[in-house]
């Protein structure tokens, strides 16, 4: 089983938090759709095997700025070159200002069948805080409208963290988005980077981040309301009913190959990681002159140790310790079991048989203990 991502690298407006690959000119948007089309013929044969695919996801950027006829263009394509099971779940990343009805039924009538909303905040000035192209209203009336159209997967983007932001008015979004009834939920805590506006902000002395210990707090409000109301947290910053769990996505953190398709996309075929460039004009000319302008790295022993910890750490599975000490030298493994050991004492970390797990507290430093574990020579 494998998935395939497309990269949509066209947004309205540029988000003031967001380092993502975009663009805000749509001006070559009709050439990208030829392009990531001519891609996918190129790249046909990249996943070992031909396996059939358990998940698309249009994610970007902004893949709902796209018309129906793109989508159908993009999707015929993948389904003329791979087998794709009848029950695949495809995901379209949307921004609520773009959701009309009209739109909405066209996407479900496509065969779109998992809607991944990125709401942030609904409350307006938070949203302006964050220069966001939609109010509270209009993220309500698109999760509500989607939900009539049919859709019975939907997911909603959350961000902590934010400077100025309360715990009450944090609970305030965490109860607006239990209102809606949806089965998945992703929270992120905002990171300040280098070169969006929010770090050219920072830089100056313009915005002062949310302080550590309050953006701790927040998350734990987090969790401990989505648990209350049956959702599992089964990757750090995401949450869901059971049954509900983003396939696609829980497919990278399996270590499950994956195709990815159009400028800044990467992806992995088990043994090695590939990137595309990082520029629409540039990887338009080379598809179409028949070359797909990527950077490709074979994964080393100690590569795939640390990626199945990083990964397989954030998620209620965790991470198989035999499978990790097959790539390490006696002297690695060694120095790994001793850094677990410590954090298991300590109450982080909880070895059950071979497999290993943050624990509840271990969650929120997942990044330091990650850092730690790491395998670095």
């Amino acid at each position: 089983m494998a998935g395939i991502y497309i990269h949509i690298p066209y947004c309205k407006q540029a988000c003031y938090y967001c380092d993502f690959h975009f663009s805000t000119s749509q001006r070559t948007l009709p050439a990208m759709i030829d392009a990531i089309c001519q891609e996918l013929n190129l790249q046909k044969d990249y996943l070992p095997g031909k396996p059939s695919l358990q998940s698309i996801y249009f994610g970007g950027g902004t893949p709902s700025l796209l018309s129906p006829l793109h989508l159908e263009r993009i999707l015929n394509t993948i389904y003329k070159l791979h087998h794709v099971e009848t029950d695949a779940e495809v995901t379209l990343e949307a921004n609520p200002d773009d959701l009309s009805l009209e739109k909405l039924q066209s996407f479900y009538q496509l065969g779109i069948n998992r809607l991944s909303i990125g709401i942030q905040s609904f409350q307006d000035d938070v949203l302006r805080q964050l220069h966001r192209a939609h109010s509270a209203k209009q993220a309500i009336e698109a999760v509500r409208q989607a939900q009539a159209v049919g859709f019975r997967h939907i997911s909603i983007d959350l961000i902590y963290g934010i400077p100025g932001v309360s715990h009450n008015r944090w609970l305030k979004d965490i109860e607006q988005a239990l209102a809606l009834q949806v089965g998945h939920i992703s929270a992120y805590c905002l990171t300040i980077e280098e070169k969006t506006v929010f770090g050219r902000w920072y830089q100056k002395g313009k915005l002062t981040p949310t302080d550590d210990a309050v953006a701790a707090a927040q998350m734990a409000l987090l969790i401990e309301r989505l648990e209350a109301a049956g959702f599992v947290h089964y990757e750090i910053s995401n949450f869901a009913l059971p049954g509900q769990f983003a396939r696609h996505n829980s497919s990278y953190w399996k270590q499950l190959p994956y195709l990815g398709v159009g400028p800044a996309a990467h992806s992995y075929d088990g043994h090695s990681r590939q990137a595309n460039i990082a520029n629409n004009a540039l990887y338009i000319k080379s598809i179409a002159a028949g070359k797909v302008p990527a950077q490709g790295e074979v994964l080393s022993p100690q590569d795939h140790a640390n990626e199945l910890l990083l990964t397989g750490l954030r998620t209620i599975w965790g991470c198989s310790l035999s499978r990790i000490r097959q790539y390490l030298t006696p002297r690695q493994w060694d120095g790994l079991q001793q850094e677990i050991a410590r954090y298991v004492a300590e109450g982080y970390l909880q070895l059950e048989n071979d497999t290993l797990r943050l624990t509840k507290k271990g969650k929120f430093i997942a990044d330091s203990i990650l850092e730690a574990l790491f395998v670095v020579d």
